[in-house]
């Protein structure tokens, strides 16, 4: 075995002195310092191997379960029909959709698509390590050119889910005719994780105080959310807005201690500025607590 390697080894580094323009170009510098990486590491593995009498089918396990895992761009029907959510992605889920969100019906299933200003990288990588399991690829980021009217630049990071049978619910409950709405159930549905995720969304700091983007709803549909905010999770809240900037909700700050008893446990540390200000939870411990 290890004549073997030997031969293979010295038969690259051959080549390689016969073709020295490899040596010049970046890309071929680095695949062959990758490749002589791990002929190295494979040569003193085998001789780990024969000092140890590690058996080889155990050592080839270990090699291979290393390797990085390549999801399959597509799903089979089969495949698809297996996938299911967990209470916990449930709960989740629907404060994501309250948010930014957006699901994308795709001929016969839905697909979740989230995107952030590259800003919020660390909060968007976090989603996709809830959601990996139902993403065929990682986030990418997108390099735009100034914007026009203020030459800024503004990059985000964004990744799909597979289209999901089990994700049509999702789509039906929240969209009719493409446009997102509030479900007439979603008492039922908003828990405080749906909570603390909407607000990782959609919430911002204001005057000790937290608020919640809902300016896409109408208002019948702000004053079902403000009815279940209040009655179902304790919090007191208030209406503010209208006209053309549509309608926000206002949590006030005196149920600000007790929204951070709900939630402050289950958000993101990159998101703990949305309900603790910009001062961060320097007290946390009692304001854990439900004292102010």
């Amino acid at each position: 075995m290890l004549g073997i390697i030997y031969i293979f080894n010295m038969t690259i580094f051959s080549r390689l002195l016969r073709n020295p323009l490899l040596f010049i170009f970046p890309a071929g510098l680095a695949i062959i310092t990758i490749l002589l990486f791990y002929i190295a590491a494979l040569h003193l593995s085998v001789v780990y191997i024969q000092l140890t009498g590690l058996d080889v089918g155990i050592y080839s396990e270990l090699i291979f379960s290393s390797l990085p895992l390549v999801k399959p761009k597509r799903l089979t029907k089969v495949e698809q029909s297996e996938f299911n959510l967990s209470e916990d992605l449930t709960n989740i889920l629907v404060g994501l959709i309250l948010g930014d969100l957006y699901i994308h019906k795709q001929r016969v299933n839905a697909r979740l698509c989230f995107k952030q200003s590259i800003i919020h990288k660390d909060y968007l990588e976090h989603l996709y390590e809830l959601f990996t399991n139902y993403c065929s690829s990682a986030p990418v980021i997108t390099n735009r050119g100034p914007d026009k009217r203020t030459g800024n630049v503004y990059n985000s990071i964004y990744f799909y889910s597979y289209s999901l049978p089990c994700l049509n619910e999702f789509h039906n409950l929240f969209y009719v005719d493409g446009k997102k709405v509030v479900p007439t159930n979603i008492a039922d549905l908003l828990t405080p994780s749906g909570l603390c995720y909407w607000i990782c969304d959609d919430g911002y700091w204001q005057k000790n105080g937290v608020c919640l983007c809902t300016n896409s709803f109408t208002l019948d549909e702000v004053k079902l959310l403000v009815k279940v905010l209040t009655e179902k999770l304790d919090l007191k809240c208030t209406i503010f807005g209208g006209n053309s900037e549509g309608h926000r909700i206002r949590i006030s700050s005196k149920s600000v201690p007790h929204l951070r008893s709900l939630i402050a446990s289950k958000m993101p540390p990159s998101m703990q500025y949305k309900i603790f200000g910009p001062e961060g939870p320097n007290r946390s411990s009692d304001l854990l607590r439900g004292k102010s």
